[in-house]
């Protein structure tokens, strides 16, 4: 029997600590951070976000995001679920126990910048873009964004089902300098 799919909620949670870039200086990512995923027959969060981030808002060129998230930091708040997520037949931990996001081009855009670069999510590497938005305050900021990963894409579980093939992705992340 399929269960929720935490594997695309994985990729969320990286994609999303891509977002902690701020001024053409190194920035670390603040207690607080938020990586939300859901669709339907899952959702939840990933607790554990590292990485670095180097983010000039007046000079892009500058800018790159190496993040990584610990796939056995998923929770979808029920523990039968969460055992699940982390087996063979979503995420495999044991396998693969990072989400991981780099990108070394960032472009300003209507909505705010988008992170070009590199997702690797259950062993599979794809050309990604990660949407956000930077809200400076004082010495910190945060990295706001939403976007969809397709699970299907990365070899994660079949195709249709009870559990979405895409899933959204909320990302938070606070960062200090």
């Amino acid at each position: 029997m399929k269960k929720v799919f935490y594997p695309f909620a994985a990729a969320i949670i990286l994609l999303a600590s891509a977002f902690t870039f701020a001024s053409s200086q190194n920035w670390k990512i603040a207690e607080g951070h938020s990586i939300k995923f859901s669709g339907s027959g899952a959702n939840g969060i990933f607790k554990d976000l590292k990485g670095q981030v180097i983010f000039d808002e007046k000079n892009l060129a500058t800018s790159k995001f190496d993040v990584t998230i610990d796939v056995t930091s998923i929770n979808t708040g029920n523990g039968l679920k969460n055992t699940h997520a982390k087996g063979s037949k979503w995420l495999d931990a044991s396998k693969y126990p990072t989400i991981h996001f780099i990108a070394s081009k960032v472009n300003k855009t209507a909505a705010g910048y988008e992170a070009q670069g590199e997702l690797e999510l259950h062993g599979v590497k794809k050309p990604f873009t990660v949407p956000f938005t930077f809200t400076r305050n004082g010495n910190g900021g945060t990295f706001n964004g939403n976007f969809d990963v397709n699970r299907v894409e990365f070899g994660i579980g079949e195709a249709g089902g009870r559990v979405d093939d895409v899933f959204k992705l909320n990302v938070s992340v606070p960062v200090t300098q």
